[in-house]
């Protein structure tokens, strides 16, 4: 008996602990919470707005309680509407002097980087000015910092300043040594999202496709740069054909920038510009704090801006990716509240599930039926997330988008040698019909299987192709013409009939307005809402705990283990951009 009760009486106290522990951990966790919250800043006269140009740009990103206690291990990825927001507000306000755009290590597509310089150029038409400070300027970095008024590189730093380049990664010859066969089916002589699981190197269409658009790209790009350089485009090209500008005094020299400093030396210019003492302090605030004071006016009429960002999957899918259950439920309560008056879909997607897709396509068709209905493509918006647009009453892109990519792909992998030859397992069994096994793995599809799968590819392209030139209001062969899975670039669609309008987010939230007959009488609200952060936190661990296993596990081809990975959400047939573009 007196043993029962000590294993009880352990059992009672352990339970206590735990209870007692969670409680306190809960406790703590918020407790840092309310710590690490930053207070909406107070903004005097002459301050200057720091822009840090680091990280991946995602159109939004979740709040991060934790990061002004452990900077170091929190998420700097930018978030380009808080961004842009923050950038008009600054334009307007009197107390924001000018923008410190301070460089890091920057990714995303170059649209983003458009939309951001573009916002740059409309704050300088306000008198104001921009200065720019970068270790090492990348080519992307310096697209933006071309717009500003003194652009600093470390003399220590480096320079990129030579062209463009696109590359796909191709898993052929690791499914041949696995003795893993991809069994594809596909429409359009462009949709080659397949390639790398058949082919070791780019198909002429994908070579012809990819050098089109990364060269119109290019030539964006240097037209922006030699109107705010002041530099002929011409030598712009021989200068980044010949890699002239390898080092910062390189750059100087051929007006790229304007100074080749250390910190210090950029802020002792920035003084002088601000009328400063040398041992003056400039005031500052940061973009995080002054997201904070940028608050949209109140109104009883709301735009409603539904956010599409990542691979399109069906059902709620995770932060990463554009669910269509969770998409659908965003639009539905837009359509249904009364407040919102027009909406517009932001498109940041390479796409992905074909049936994803066109369950969205028909929410999206049920909204305009009851008011104005706008896409606004981002960096991508290709394949499922044009898909998405093609419904819309207007369709705005920025020059640099990628778009297109009219197509769609099935893919069925045939495991049968890996399994028996690599891991010694094979499969049997019965059915009732001929075809009742017809999606296995475990050995080669027939032809008469192959078949199948291949008359529902190409009827599913039929449905994309026949809807996009409903909502284009264009001649189907019109449409096919430039269809067949080829990507363009925002541009290029504009040409082809793709894209009704070439402009910005703001262009788009105020084409809403103008077709609601608005005014400026509205605010805009954003769905789906982003995560608690409670659920952020949680969320953040399980996210890092993962990577750390993931590099742990595959050190530097850790990226390419998670390409393969990404296999596992090719179910169905797909909508997807043809290739896992990479720009740099």
């Amino acid at each position: 008996m007196s043993f029962i009760k000590s294993v009880l009486s352990t059992l009672v106290g352990l339970i206590i602990f735990s209870v007692v522990a969670g409680i306190f951990f809960i406790a703590m966790i918020a407790g840092f919470v309310a710590m690490s919250e930053e207070k909406v800043p107070e903004v005097t006269s002459n301050t200057v707005l720091t822009i840090p140009l680091s990280g991946l740009i995602m159109e939004r990103v979740p709040e991060d309680p934790f990061k002004d206690l452990f900077p170091e291990s929190s998420d700097n990825n930018m978030a380009l509407l808080n961004t842009l927001a923050a950038i008009k507000y600054a334009k307007e306000d009197d107390n924001i002097k000018g923008i410190y755009l301070k460089h890091g290590g920057i990714g995303g597509g170059y649209s983003s980087f458009h939309e951001i310089r573009t916002a740059l150029e409309d704050f300088k038409s306000s008198g104001k000015f921009i200065y720019s400070y970068a270790e090492y300027m990348s080519e992307a970095n310096y697209y933006i910092a071309s717009v500003a008024d003194e652009i600093y590189v470390n003399p220590a730093g480096a320079m990129e300043f030579n062209g463009l380049s696109a590359n796909v990664t191709f898993f052929k010859g690791l499914l041949d040594k696995l003795d893993i066969e991809a069994q594809i089916f596909r429409v359009g002589t462009y949709k080659s999202a397949v390639e790398p699981f058949f082919r070791k190197d780019l198909s002429e269409a994908n070579r012809e496709q990819m050098t089109s658009f990364i060269n119109n790209i290019y030539d964006n790009y240097l037209k922006a740069v030699s109107q705010s350089r002041g530099i002929e485009l011409e030598e712009l090209h021989m200068i980044s054909d010949q890699m002239k500008a390898r080092e910062p005094e390189d750059a100087l020299e051929l007006k790229l920038i304007t100074g080749v400093g250390y910190e210090n030396e950029f802020i002792a210019r920035m003084k002088e510009e601000m009328g400063l003492k040398e041992d003056d302090d400039i005031k500052t605030v940061s973009l995080g704090g002054y997201s904070k004071v940028v608050n949209d006016k109140y109104s009883s009429n709301k735009i409603a801006v539904i956010v599409a960002e990542g691979e399109i999957v069906s059902g709620k899918g995770d932060i990463s990716q554009v669910g269509s259950e969770k998409f659908v439920k965003a639009i539905r309560d837009a359509r249904e509240s009364k407040r919102v008056k027009a909406v517009v879909i932001r498109v940041n997607s390479p796409g992905g599930s074909a049936l994803a897709s066109d369950v969205m396509w028909n929410e999206i068709m049920l909204t305009k039926k009851v008011k104005p209905v706008i896409a606004s493509m981002s960096a991508v918006a290709a394949s499922g997330g044009y898909y998405m647009a093609m419904p819309c009453d207007t369709i705005v892109a920025q020059p640099m988008t990628i778009t297109g990519s009219i197509g769609i792909f099935g893919m069925i992998p045939n495991m049968g040698g890996f399994l028996e030859n690599k891991l010694g397992i094979t499969n049997d069994g019965v059915s009732t019909g001929q075809f009742s096994n017809l999606y296995r793995v475990s050995s080669a599809l027939n032809d008469e299987e192959k078949q199948i799968i291949q008359n529902s590819v190409e009827e599913g392209y039929e449905t994309f192709t026949s809807k996009a030139a409903e909502g284009r209001d264009m001649n189907i062969e019109d449409l096919k013409a430039v269809a067949s899975g080829r990507v363009w670039t925002g541009e290029q669609a504009k040409e082809k009939g793709l894209v009704d309008v070439l402009g910005s987010y703001e262009d788009a939230v105020q084409l809403a307005a103008d077709a609601a007959d608005l005014g400026d009488d509205y605010m805009v609200s954003y769905y789906p809402a982003l995560k608690s952060k409670w659920e952020e936190i949680l969320g953040t661990m399980a996210d890092e705990a993962e990577a750390k296993i993931m590099k742990t596990r595959y050190g530097i081809l850790a990226d390419q283990v998670e390409k393969v990975k990404q296999l596992e959400s090719f179910k169905g047939i797909q909508a997807r951009m043809p290739f896992e573009l990479e720009i740099k």
